[in-house]
This record gives structure tokens, sequence and C-alpha cells, in this order.
């Protein structure tokens, strides 16, 4: 499978700039992982960090849950991966498989498009626990932007580790 991975509009809209921004970062992660065996993804590939691409995955899907579904749409659903909130059991993949690990990201990527595109504007607002505050939609988009962008840094670095490959 190759992932297409589309740069976003140099001239667009801010809605249609964010949206496009965040399913750049996203395609990034997916171009990351491509090729591997579920052992290259759960290798912990830089020591002294026990970050894999396989847990990165995990983490990116608690992420968008916890922002778009827990958050945004006020679902009270617990994590994917742990019942107890606690967003540091996804990155411990060293069982994990790549097929679950995908699908899970995969249909929190989906839900998440869903209410982005379900809501009036980006000035929609709903209250982050972690946060203790309200925040936007465009605060939350750019959260995963930026969330996006460092754990792909991070991804760079690991899958360089495995097999050498470089580039984004």
């Amino acid at each position: 499978m190759t992932t297409e991975r589309l740069s976003p509009p140099l001239r667009a809209g801010e809605r249609e700039t964010l949206r496009s921004c965040l399913d750049f970062h996203r395609a990034t992660l997916a171009m990351k992982t491509e090729g591997l065996s579920d052992e290259d993804l759960r290798r912990q590939s830089s020591p002294p960090s026990t970050l894999s691409l396989l847990g990165l995955v995990r983490h990116m899907a608690e992420v968008e849950r916890a922002w778009f579904r827990r958050v945004l749409n006020g679902e009270d659903i617990p994590l994917v991966w742990s019942a107890e909130g606690d967003f540091q059991v996804a990155y411990d993949a060293r069982t994990a498989s790549g097929a679950e690990a995908f699908d899970a990201w995969q249909t929190e990527v989906a839900h998440a498009r869903r209410i982005e595109r379900e809501a009036a504007s980006l000035d929609v607002t709903a209250y982050s626990p972690r946060w203790g505050e309200d925040v936007s939609l465009r605060v939350v988009m750019l959260h995963l932007i930026h969330e996006y962008a460092r754990h792909n840094g991070h991804a760079d670095l690991l899958r360089e580790a495995i097999d050498g490959t470089v580039g984004a």
C-alpha cells in the first residue's frame, strides 16, 4: 500500500488550510510506517528511548479520540488502550499488532474528520478537562497539527534507525 500525501494549498481559507495541514501530517505518519513488519514497527530503535513507530501510531489514535470525540463531541468513552485514562499505555507497543493499531488509528481519524466537517465553524467550543477551560475547534486542529509534527520528527529518527529510510 502506498500512502497518498497531498501538499496543503498555498492559498485557501482557514478551515481548508487547517484540514489540509492536519491530513498532510496524518499521511506523513502513515508513510513513515509503510512496508515494515510488526516486529519493525514495535522496535525501540533509538535507545535509550522506548518509543516505537507502533507506539506513536497508538498514541495518535488516543490523541484523535481524546480531542475530537471526548472533548469536541462530548462522548463519554474511555481511551482506546486505557480505561483509566492513562495516555502512556498507548506508547507500550511491545506486544501490539500493527493491524489492531492502524485499524484503531484509522477509525479515530475517520471520526475526527466527520466531527470537524459537521461543526458549524472553527469557533465551535467545548470544555477540555485537561486544560480546564473551553477550547475551539480551531485550537484543537492546531494542537493536533503540532502533535503530529512533533511525533513525525520522532518517526523520522525511528524509521532511519530501523532500515535507513530517510525523507518525508
